[in-house]
């Protein structure tokens, strides 16, 4: 069987190119091309340029909806074919870290006008359910942080499942973490301030290497959580409310977790799947924790915000309600996102700045 097709066809390209000018139309003719009313949840309003998006996408309801193979192609031709023009920064290049099992595909991105000296580095892995993603498709996000943050970010493609079931994917993400800290100097960054962060899967992994190096001498500091999944063990209400008419459905969550967690017999309430479920959530570093208003992850994510701060972790909120999961791959083609990326670059960067000012005080 031949092997699914991963770069964007020119139709695909040129729906990419619609997409963008679409995006700059105003809000009521994108809801009028939309033939659907303003979608209100939760007292939240949709924005109207994904709604836009959502109505002209390809007709397939879920990120998994298909064979593994086809739906790792799928989403990779997707968010390619929607990316306009990179953002720049200064230097951007490809590099090895070691992973859990050996080497693995890393970019570093430094931002233009940083001159010699070291600087705060984001350890950023993808997000993708641990099944989708790869450099290609969170280049934007990580340039768009690392320009508007002022920090270097080095991109982890870490291994994925199902071929690399748990705990594969956060072993690489332990390992590429602590690669960063001791290979730090060479990379141009300072290696005490050396921070972790994702999207989605990639944010699961940032609070659990977080949560498992607490009580280490190394540890980050400070984490970037993009709605990432924190409790696998309860229904909550947002994962009904948005269910189905948005850009990460139930049914992808389960897939997703299928794959991950294979045959390894772990509980869900293991807090290497669940962080939520640890038993100590004090002395973490900081965080800032990214919600999405119309995501079904959004209330576990409240959740994990709000028991880090009973636990006395410092956890800065910031709430995109108007957008969906998935919309750091979506700042081309929404304001609103893009937007929203360049403020919690901002977010970031004054937090790290903060931690950093706390430990030297320390």
């Amino acid at each position: 069987m031949p092997e699914p097709r991963t770069e964007p066809s020119l139709l695909e390209r040129l729906r990419g190119v619609a997409a963008r000018r679409l995006s700059r139309l105003p809000p009521g003719t994108q809801r009028v091309l939309s033939r659907r009313p303003a979608v209100t949840i939760d007292g939240q309003t949709f924005d109207p340029t994904l709604q836009l998006m959502l109505t002209l996408r390809p007709d397939h309801a879920g990120l998994m909806d298909a064979p593994v193979a086809e739906s790792r192609a799928r989403f990779r031709r997707e968010v390619l074919s929607i990316g306009g023009t990179p953002t720049p920064v200064g230097t951007v290049r490809d590099l090895t870290v070691l992973g859990a099992a050996g080497p693995l595909p890393a970019r570093l991105y430094r931002p233009d006008g940083a001159g010699a000296g070291p600087l705060p580095l984001l350890v950023f892995f993808h997000g993708g359910g641990f099944v989708l993603g790869d450099l290609d498709t969170h280049d934007e996000a990580c340039r768009l942080l690392c320009r508007h943050a002022g920090h270097q970010v080095l991109s982890v493609a870490y291994r994925l499942a199902p071929e690399h079931p748990f705990p594969a994917p956060l072993d690489d993400a332990l390992a590429a973490f602590r690669w960063a800290v001791a290979h730090a100097t060479e990379l141009g960054a300072d290696p005490s301030q050396v921070s972790v962060g994702g999207d989605s899967a990639g944010g699961t992994l940032s609070a659990v290497v977080s949560l498992l190096t607490a009580r280490e001498p190394v540890r980050p500091l400070a984490q970037l959580l993009i709605y990432p999944a924190t409790d696998r063990t309860r229904p909550r209400p947002s994962h009904q409310l948005f269910d189905q008419q948005f850009f990460l459905t139930l049914a992808d969550r389960d897939a997703f977790y299928h794959c991950y967690l294979g045959g390894s017999g772990v509980s869900p309430d293991d807090p290497r799947i669940s962080p939520l479920r640890a038993a100590d959530l004090s002395g973490l570093p900081p965080a800032l924790m990214v919600l999405a208003g119309f995501d079904i992850l959004r209330d576990e994510g409240e959740a994990y915000a709000e028991a880090l701060r009973a636990a006395g972790t410092t956890c800065q909120v910031h709430r995109a309600s108007s957008l969906g999961h998935g919309f750091a791959n979506l700042t081309s083609v929404s304001a609103t996102a893009h937007r929203g990326m360049l403020t919690i670059a901002r977010e970031w960067r004054t937090l790290v700045a903060e931690a950093m000012a706390g430990r030297v005080t320390a």
